[in-house]
């Protein structure tokens, strides 16, 4: 198993900056749309048993390096902190998908109906479910180092959130969209779990076993040069989505901030939740971080990636998975902040 020093990374210039370089990526994809829409239309021509080619490709440089981090090892380290990982498991898989759902409900369905475009409120209730049924796999390694959590059990959580997704991520989105009465084929829901979550994994771990081979260093020094990767897949993907979106973009501006508050929301009310339930049921500070952090943030990966595949490009549900990008790192950084300056009261009996 990688020593925790290995493993949790502080925040890289792309990260730190991450809401910058989305806004750059609105700007130019938004731009580029508008002077070279016919190039835009023939990229989104580019398909092959309805999956996006050139996205695919940068959905798989965008997971995998990030799913080599993942020790599917530490799964045995569960055990240790039982409590920690109950709040996170129930956070995670029963209370924020179905609070997602509610609250695009209640916001997007109804008290922002009217700001919305009719024919897209659907697929941005849709977007919204998908960000929230796809817990952080990579990200969380950061908080939980900035919040001085324990890294076997940042770990260890990650890598069974990671198992429990390949086989609950369909069935809870089809689930949860069916209830807001929104119909997705179950085979195109079936193809995008295995096009990127159960292939990237089975190709993650094994590029994994086989750098570990050569040692730790070699591995670090891989894990540093195939870092960017994720991002640079993930800003290129942005400007792709905003070349498709501008329109609709442009012609209602507020439809970005309007879909930020269910995401805030949530946002707030898991991570509360989560670092709550920890300290009633007696676990340590350094387990309720990331546990709570886990719970807040995203697989926004993931999320834009299924979006694109089901509703495509054009969907609300792929602008409002993109929102969650937007905002996760100075969200979750407030959600940082929160966690360090109350250990006195977590503390405190």
């Amino acid at each position: 198993m990688m020593e925790s020093k290995n493993i949790i990374a502080p925040l890289s210039v792309f990260e730190r900056y991450l809401t910058l370089w989305v806004g750059i990526c609105i700007v130019v994809g938004i731009a580029l749309g508008q002077l070279f829409p016919s190039l835009f239309q023939a990229v989104g021509r580019m398909e092959f048993a309805q999956v996006n080619l050139p996205v695919g490709l940068l959905i798989w440089v965008m997971i995998i390096p990030m799913l080599v981090k993942v020790d599917f090892g530490a799964l045995h380290e569960v055990k240790q902190h039982i409590k920690g990982i109950g709040v996170t498991l129930f956070v995670n898989w029963f209370v924020k998908p179905f609070s997602m759902a509610f609250l695009g409900w209640l916001f997007i369905r109804n008290l922002f109906a009217p700001m919305l475009p009719p024919d897209q409120i659907d697929s941005y209730i849709a977007g919204l479910i998908l960000l929230a049924a796809a817990p952080c796999t990579a990200m969380v390694f950061v908080w939980s180092r900035l919040t001085n959590g324990d890294p076997l059990f940042t770990l260890s959580q990650v890598a069974l959130n990671d198992t429990i997704m390949i086989f609950a991520f369909a069935p809870i989105v089809a689930l949860l969209l069916g209830i807001s009465a929104i119909t997705v084929p179950w085979d195109t829901l079936v193809t995008s779990v295995v096009l990127y979550i159960v292939i990237p994994v089975i190709l993650a771990q094994l590029w994994r076993k086989a750098l570990l081979r050569g040692g730790q260093e070699k591995f670090d020094a891989a894990m540093e040069k195939i870092g960017p990767w994720s991002i640079s897949a993930l800003l290129i993907t942005l400007i792709l989505l905003f070349a498709f979106q501008g329109e609709a973009i442009l012609k209602q501006p507020l439809i970005i901030a309007l879909l930020a508050v269910p995401i805030l929301i949530q946002v707030f009310f898991n991570s509360a939740l989560a670092y709550w339930l920890n300290r009633k049921l007696g676990e340590k500070h350094n387990i309720a971080c990331p546990s709570a952090l886990i719970g807040a943030s995203n697989f926004f990966e993931l999320a834009v990636a299924a979006a694109i595949s089901i509703f495509g490009f054009n969907s609300g549900a792929a602008l409002a998975t993109v929102v969650g990008v937007l905002i996760e790192v100075p969200v979750m950084l407030l959600v940082v902040r929160v966690v360090n300056q109350s250990r006195h009261w977590y503390e405190n009996p």
